[in-house]
Order: structure tokens, then sequence, then C-alpha cells
């Protein structure tokens, strides 16, 4: 089913490892097109409660790979504009999957590959693990991922960060916001484990729910953002997760 990504499903956790460590995990037309059919087969499955990206070998993914770079140089504005729109199709589904998206950065996430692990709903980094958008070196922008690096970080370092292509270490991506939590080398699979299951254990409604109504308030005003909260509080409040976590909360409460 799936050549250049592996794709597994245990105990709530759905595991999507680009798996061409040979590459560096590089990015091509198949291996984005299986991460779309990942996310669509984890967003369909109730099973899931997380799903954890990761990278085979010693790095998340170095970017484009060195055909799809050549592709570029050569291809017309409408042939650009297809094989941009893929990388785009993957960024939505991410954003739109119901379940929380969390990306285990071990080595180098570089360009493409750094826009990935960006558009995750969370990032996990090892210490030694480095992170940049170097595509200014080759006269090339980092223009997709600007849609959600203006929304995970404060504007000036998302300008330094691009128009320098600085390669910064995980300390400083946490430090700007593009990382969530740093863990040793050592310790990071365990980690990783750890962290991807005390998510898993949250009810699964009130996560999908927060999801998608903070996603849904980028472009809102405040009245209107507000109003999205209150449907937002009205509908959670009808689960049947809330109702049980309720009835355990008064329960405890009358001991």
């Amino acid at each position: 089913m799936f050549r250049k990504i592996s794709y597994s499903v245990e105990a709530g956790l759905a595991r999507v490892t680009l798996n061409r460590p040979d590459k560096r995990n590089a990015l091509d037309a198949e291996i984005i097109g299986e991460l779309r059919q990942a996310m669509s087969e984890s967003a369909a499955d109730s099973a899931v409660r997380v799903v954890l990206l990761s990278g085979a070998g010693k790095d998340f993914c170095s970017g484009a790979d060195l055909a799809a770079l050549e592709r570029v140089s050569r291809n017309g504005v409408l042939e650009n504009i297809a094989d941009a729109r893929g990388m785009a199709e993957v960024v939505v589904a991410l954003r739109r999957h119901p379940r929380p998206i969390v990306a285990a950065v071990r080595g180098r996430a570089l360009a493409g590959g750094c826009g990935l692990a960006t558009a995750c709903d969370i990032v996990l980094a090892s210490e030694s693990a480095q992170f940049g958008y170097p595509e200014v070196n080759i006269g090339f922008v980092p223009a997709m991922v600007m849609a959600i690096l203006r929304r995970s970080m404060a504007e000036k370092a998302a300008f330094e960060l691009v128009v320098t292509g600085e390669i910064v270490s995980a300390a400083r991506a946490r430090e700007i916001g593009m990382v969530q939590r740093v863990f040793a080398d050592a310790a990071f699979d365990a980690e990783v484990e750890a962290y991807t299951a005390r998510l898993a254990s949250k009810p699964a409604s009130a996560v999908a729910l927060t999801k998608a109504l903070l996603y849904q308030m980028d472009g809102l005003n405040f009245e209107a953002a507000l109003e999205a909260g209150i449907q937002g509080n009205a509908i959670a409040r009808m689960t049947e997760d809330c109702r049980q976590g309720i009835r355990r909360f008064l329960d405890k409460d009358a001991l």
C-alpha cells in the first residue's frame, strides 16, 4: 500500500513514518501523496486518538529531493502550481484532521521538511535536532509554510528565520515558538511515547472539538470568535465524554 512511508495503528496511536532514510526522508510527489492517504485513513479510523509523524533513520526530513528540485527549475508556472498544491493539500489535511498531529523531530528538519513539522499541531524535538528554511539561499521562497509560521510565532522571529535561511537548534526553535518540547537525545523515544500516550488518554470528542474551534478562530473577528465559542461550548456539553466527565467530577466531589 505504502512505498515511501510506513503506517500502523496501535493503542490509539497512528504512526506515520517517512521511510526514505537513505535520502534523509526527502520529499517527492509520491511521498506527499502517501502522506495525504495516511492522513485520510487515520482521520476516518475511530480507533485513532493521536497521529505521530516521524522520520526513519537519523533525520526527520531534509526537504525536497534532488529530482524534485531539478523539475522545479524546468517546469512552467502551471506545472509548478500543481506541484505546490500537492504539499498545500497535506498541510490542509493536517490542519483539518480531527486528531492531534504530533511531529517527533530527530536530526534535521529543513525546508519542506521543516514546513511539514511546523504544520503539525505539536512539535517534539530531540536536543540535537536542527530546524530551518534555507530556501532563500537558492533564490527560493518557503511560501506555503508562512501561513503556518504567522500563526505559530512572532512576526519578526518568522521574518528572520525565512530571510536569513539560518539553521537553528532545538532550543532556539522552542524559544521562538516553533517547538513545544525538547527532550534529551537518549530519552527522546521514551519521552515521545509517554507524551503521546498522555495525549491519547484525553477524551477524544473534547480534543477534536478543541482543535477544530481553535483553528476556526484564525480568520474570525473577536465577536465572531466568541460566537463560535458559544456554539462549541454547547456542542461539547452534549457529548458522552463530557457527561461522563461531569458525573465523575460530581461523584468525587460528593465523597
